[in-house]
């Protein structure tokens, strides 16, 4: 359908959304062209869009669900789909050791540097360790809640040990712990909460801004009880999403320089405080002896260390080098060479150096090629259908990984989320019918299969397809160039790069492509630039990971939602505009149950591969993971995968 259309229907639609049921009659399915029950089910699915913000209009639209009048109380813990799997009297999380002992000092190599401590602005290349890589609760800052590592999503009492909300989650309310406190000693109320709560929507990143607007009122109950009511905003996951807002203290934050980078220690309540920090290179978190919430279920067994200390290297080799000679404790290994034979050293022979491979039961990570959309050379789908041929990946992961990593066209991989080699099933076929264009057919039935060369790295089958698509696309072969006809252009891009290891790939690529008459420049830059060049979507083509969960939710706006593509700071380095990816994330974040939940991000991942937006690399199975024998942990393992917060030091290396 093209933009013009649709945006008509679009604004027709949302006019009849705020329209009296009774009012709306036949003309207006005439009007539109369509059989009656199925723009019903078209303006059933915008409306419902639309109270997600999912046009992101700046009115909040009402709903006529009203909150239940029956009172709540308040509970322990608060899960995305179904019941807690924790009793509310549970002693400690399954996979922490409660008598783990306390003491030594755990040291973290970082590839990378920074320049701020401040990880809740888009400034800067900041320290993520200091709140958690994603909302969880990190080494400074904690959040109002806990996750459940072993579950799809649920959160457990950390700060607020209540919670409560009704049935459609129409507003949520949290009783403070009394005995919360910041580092500096000064108690942890509702003011902070609501303060930090106005800060981030105001001045945070870009997903906080999205996800903290979504409140139409929050007031302080009581000194210790806060509530965030929504307007009539249907969001099952935004109790959940505030549940894990860090906290900052009012009475140490200036607002007015919030969104500057900083060195500047800051204060927070978790279990650690900054120390000492060498611009760049290290920060140094040292445990807060009189931490409020050590004895909490959900903390016991964490957080063992007197010390962490982290150290940041600016190149791959140099950092795995260290760690040989024992200057850091633990390395997760991303590169099958060294995982295959890059561990015969005397420490690792002798027993030192222990290897661990863990199978989490969350998707899993996969790399990408991405296409920035916003170039006009990969504009057009057929191009990029073309470019995803052209990678030969049995060739690069024979020669370069050992046959060790797997390949998935989706974005959910090895999991029961994933659409990929896996037939759309009624709900599915159901939420995507209005988009039945934009769907592939072989996607939709589950035939379609990533290109599986013959490995030679000259394979003329998939060189000639390419060719075919790039054809189609207005590009012909002028000798060895590939040319665009109307203009006699040649098809020319930069593939941005941060690593050794990215720069590899690209390099492998440049090969596959120079053979169909591309000219490829790879660009090597440090991981400041790389990092804004990213963010401020200024590339052709970057290697990328965008890390899921079993409960993907709002994060997901910010990923590949249509707003996000011209939001810099977001994640949608793509610069995916596309009506049907936008209503299977409403979808999924309006299911109540987790079978309807699970299809919704199904159709999503159908949406998402048939854009062609990214070309898939490759995803491990598994984690593998070095530590020096001097560090421990439990021998559960989170559904997650590992988590040094639960590690502690050997006591016989502790007393020397």
């Amino acid at each position: 359908m093209p933009t013009s259309i649709f945006d008509a229907r679009l604004r027709r639609m949302q006019a009849a959304c705020d329209t009296p049921a009774e009012v709306r009659d036949i003309e207006s399915n005439q009007r539109e062209g369509l059989r009656g029950s199925r723009y019903q089910r078209i303006r059933a699915l915008v409306c419902g869009a639309l109270t997600l913000g999912l046009f992101f209009t700046t009115d909040v639209r009402q709903i006529s669900a009203q909150p239940d009048q029956v009172s709540v109380e308040p509970r322990y813990a608060i899960a995305m789909h179904g019941a807690p799997a924790l009793p509310a009297n549970f002693g400690h999380m399954p996979y922490a050791n409660p008598d783990a002992p306390k003491g030594g000092r755990l040291v973290q190599g970082l590839l990378g540097s920074f320049d701020s401590l401040n990880p809740l602005i888009v400034r800067g290349a900041a320290v993520q360790q200091i709140r958690g890589y994603g909302f969880e609760r990190g080494y400074v800052y904690e959040s109002l809640m806990a996750r459940g590592d072993d579950e799809a999503f649920t959160l457990y009492g950390l700060l607020a040990n209540g919670v409560e909300t009704d049935s459609i989650r129409s507003y949520v309310t949290f009783h403070l712990d009394p005995k919360a406190r910041f580092s500096d000693g000064q108690p942890l109320r509702a003011e902070d909460v609501l303060f930090s709560w106005a800060l981030l929507r105001d001045h945070g990143r870009p997903n906080h801004r999205q996800y903290y607007a979504k409140v139409a009122k929050a007031e302080a109950l009581d000194p210790l009880t806060v509530r965030f009511d929504f307007g009539g905003i249907s969001d099952r996951e935004l109790p959940l999403i505030l549940g894990l807002m860090p906290i900052l203290p009012k009475h140490a934050v200036d607002a007015a320089t919030f969104e500057q980078t900083s060195m500047k220690p800051p204060i927070g309540s978790g279990p650690y405080r900054v120390t000492a920090v060498k611009p760049g290179a290290s920060v140094t978190f040292t445990r807060n002896p009189d931490y409020w919430g050590r004895d909490l279920p959900v903390n016991r067994g964490f957080w063992n260390f007197d010390e962490i200390r982290l150290d940041f290297y600016r190149e791959a080799n140099g950092q795995f080098e260290a760690f040989k000679r024992g200057l850091y404790d633990f390395r997760n290994e991303t590169e099958p060479l060294r995982w295959h034979d890059g561990y015969d050293f005397p420490a690792a022979r002798d027993g030192e150096v222990i290897r661990d491979t863990i199978k989490p039961g969350v998707p899993r990570p996969s790399e990408y090629l991405v296409f920035n959309t916003r170039r006009p050379l990969f504009s057009d789908i057929r191009v990029r259908q073309a470019l995803t041929l052209l990678f030969d990946f049995q060739w690069i992961n024979h020669n370069y990984f050992f046959d060790l990593y797997a390949r998935s066209a989706g974005f959910f991989a090895g999991s029961e989320l994933s659409a990929y080699e896996r037939p759309a099933d009624d709900r599915e076929r159901e939420l995507l019918k209005p988009f039945a264009a934009d769907i592939a057919p072989d996607i939709l039935d589950g035939s379609y299969r990533l290109p599986v060369t013959d490995g030679s790295g000259r394979d003329r089958t998939t060189l000639r397809a390419a060719l075919t698509l790039l054809s189609q696309a207005g590009y012909d072969l002028d000798g060895t160039v590939l040319r665009q006809r109307s203009t006699e252009k040649p098809f020319s891009f930069e593939i941005l790069v941060a690593t050794r290891d990215q720069e590899r790939i690209a390099l492998a690529y440049t090969r596959d492509l120079k053979r169909a008459g591309i000219e490829v420049t790879v660009r090597s830059v440090d991981g400041v630039q790389f990092d804004q060049r990213r963010l401020g979507f200024d590339f052709d083509m970057i290697q990328n990971r965008w890390d899921q969960s079993l409960s993907p939710g709002n994060e997901q706006w910010f990923y590949w939602g249509s707003q996000a593509a011209d939001s810099e700071g977001t994640r949608n380095y793509m610069g995916a505009k596309a009506p049907a990816i936008d209503a299977m994330i409403a979808a999924m974040l309006a299911a109540r149950e987790r079978p309807d939940f699970v299809s919704a991000v199904r159709a999503l991942d159908r949406a998402l591969m048939s854009g062609f937006y990214a070309i898939p690399l490759f995803n491990v199975r598994e984690q593998w993971i070095a530590r020096w024998n001097r560090i421990e942990r439990p021998e559960a393992t989170a559904l997650t995968g590992y988590l040094p917060e639960t590690w502690w030091q050997r006591p016989a290396a502790n007393s020397n």
